[in-house]
Formats: C-alpha cells, sequence, structure tokens
C-alpha cells in the first residue's frame, strides 16, 4: 500500500511536469516562434497555447512594442571636410516575429551599423551649415533608408532623430564669435530703430501740438469776428430802433397837434421852434425858409409894438 502510494505521487509530478511543460502562455504584447525537430512550426500571439513535449520548442520570445536604441556618437564628414560626431536614436518596432528571429543575427548591430553608414553618406552630400539646419531633412531620410533596409528583417522603424550634433572645437568657437557679432549687430539696429522711432514721435508730437495751436487760434479769431459781428449788428438794431421810436415819436406829435385842430399860425410856431433849436447847435450855415422869415418879422412888430405901448 505505501508503495503503490508513492507510485501515485510520482505519476502526479510527472503529470503537472508534462503539463508545464505542454501548456504556454503569451503575455501581451509578446509573441513566441516555435520550432518542430529544429524547423520553424508557428508563432504563437496572446492566449494559451499547448505544444508537443520533446517535439516542440520555444525558439525565441519576441517584444512586440516600440522600442528606443541610443546609439553612440558617430564621426561623419561633412562636403565641405568638416570632422564632427552626431550620436542618432532609433525608434523601431517588430512586426514579423519569424524574420526577426531568422533574419539577421544580432538585429540591434545590424541597425546600428546600417545608421551609422547611412548617417555618412547623408551628412557626405551636405556642408556644415546645411548639416546644422537641416535636422529634419536628415531625420527623414535616414528613417526612409532604415525602412527600406530592415524590412527583411521584420522590423519597422518608425522614427529617427539626431539626438547631438558635435563640431569640433574650433568650429564652435568660430560660431560662438559669429553669433555674438549677430547679436551685437541686431543690438545695434534695435537701438537705431528705437532712437528713430523716438524721434518720429517727438517730431509727429510737435507737429500734431502746432496743428492743435493753429486750430485754436483758428477758432478763436473766428469768435471774436463772429462776436464783433454780433455786437455791430445789434449796435446797428439799437440806431434803427432809436432812429424809428423817435420818427414814431414826432408823428404822433404832429398827430397830436393835427387832432387838436391847430391852425396854420400854431403850425408856424413850432415851426420856429425847431429852427430855434436848430440854430442853437454847431451849424454855421443855416437856411431859412421863407414862411419862417415871414412868422419872424411878425414876432418882431408885434415885440416892437408891445415895448412903445410900455
Amino acid at each position: 500500500m505505501g508503495g503503490f502510494m508513492i507510485f501515485i505521487i510520482v505519476l502526479v509530478i510527472i503529470l503537472v511536469l508534462l503539463a508545464l511543460c505542454v501548456v504556454r502562455i503569451v503575455p501581451q504584447a509578446y509573441a513566441m516562434v516555435i520550432e518542430r525537430l529544429g524547423g520553424y512550426l508557428t508563432t504563437w500571439n496572446v492566449g494559451i497555447h499547448f505544444k508537443v513535449p520533446i517535439l516542440d520548442r520555444v525558439a525565441k520570445k519576441v517584444l512586440l512594442k516600440e522600442q528606443v536604441v541610443d546609439f553612440a556618437p558617430q564621426p561623419v564628414i561633412t562636403k565641405d571636410n568638416v570632422t564632427m560626431r552626431i550620436d542618432t536614436v532609433v525608434f523601431f518596432q517588430i512586426t514579423d516575429p519569424k524574420l526577426f528571429v531568422y533574419g539577421v543575427d544580432n538585429p540591434i548591430m545590424a541597425i546600428e551599423n546600417l545608421t551609422a553608414t547611412t548617417l555618412r553618406n547623408i551628412i557626405g552630400d551636405l556642408e556644415l551649415d546645411e548639416t546644422l539646419t537641416s535636422r529634419e531633412t536628415i531625420n527623414t531620410k535616414m528613417r526612409a533608408s532604415l525602412d527600406v533596409a530592415t524590412d527583411p528583417w521584420g522590423i519597422k522603424v518608425n522614427r529617427v532623430e539626431l539626438k547631438n550634433i558635435i563640431p569640433p572645437q574650433a568650429i564652435q568657437d568660430a560660431m560662438e564669435k559669429q553669433m555674438k557679432a549677430e547679436r551685437e549687430r541686431r543690438e545695434a539696429v534695435t537701438r537705431a530703430e528705437g532712437e528713430k522711432t523716438a524721434t518720429i514721435l517727438v517730431a509727429q508730437g510737435k507737429k500734431e501740438s502746432a496743428i492743435l495751436d493753429a486750430e485754436a487760434e483758428k477758432q478763436a479769431a473766428i469768435l471774436r469776428a463772429e462776436a464783433k459781428k454780433e455786437a455791430t449788428v445789434r449796435e446797428a438794431e439799437g440806431q434803427a430802433e432809436a432812429i424809428l421810436r423817435i420818427q414814431q415819436a414826432n408823428a404822433d406829435g404832429l398827430k397830436f397837434i393835427k387832432e387838436a385842430g391847430a391852425d396854420d399860425a400854431v403850425l408856424q410856431l413850432k415851426s420856429l421852434e425847431a429852427f430855434a433849436k436848430a440854430a442853437d447847435g454847431k451849424a454855421t450855415k443855416i437856411i431859412i425858409p421863407s414862411e419862417i422869415q415871414g412868422i419872424a418879422g411878425l414876432v418882431k412888430s408885434v415885440t416892437e409894438v408891445a415895448s412903445d405901448a410900455e
């Protein structure tokens, strides 16, 4: 009975070990390349799978996520014979696990060497200034070249970035001097433009002030002329009104005399009174109407008679 129990335990252990060898679970973002008797059989994707013990084996577990490889700086020579160092960053993803496993022995080293040779070819056609200002163009050309070259390996190159471009120290010193001179030139230009703008603004301010002063003087002159004109008009209107009132008073007096039934003698006496008032003035010549002369003689005769009677 004891030997049978031991046999059962050993059998269970063997079955568990066989189950562990037969059943395999592929996690997310991974794939497994399976070989049978040394030859490619299939590729397992995410999920649970069963393999034949002893005959089947997992050749390689492949990561399907996008991967990033940062390569060390590579020496390159530009078209104008300037040696510089450039380090690159490659973003790639495995699209075919079978080709990745059987296509190339060391995929990362192969990509690094391919990146270096491709970079030398591209930089060799560019001058120093173009290299420093054409990163996007270089990235695009490198990505296209690497993508075509790595396609047989089951690798998709998504992006290639130039991380650093390191020119020689002498070139760096010359570039710094050039940038310093350019900054000083821009500062001088900016200062000159500021002074020019300030001068223009001051001149415009003076011009606008002069225009406003002239406009104010013009308005003041117009107002003074209008006031003088209005005063003259009012004075003329007052004189006209006074003359009209005098004439109206004279007319009213004559009308009153006429309504009172005065005879010609009274009218002539009134005329004599008016003549006497005129004679009291400053006129040097007085023309006496014939009617008044007759009345004056009559008055003189009456006066003399009155004197004799006394």
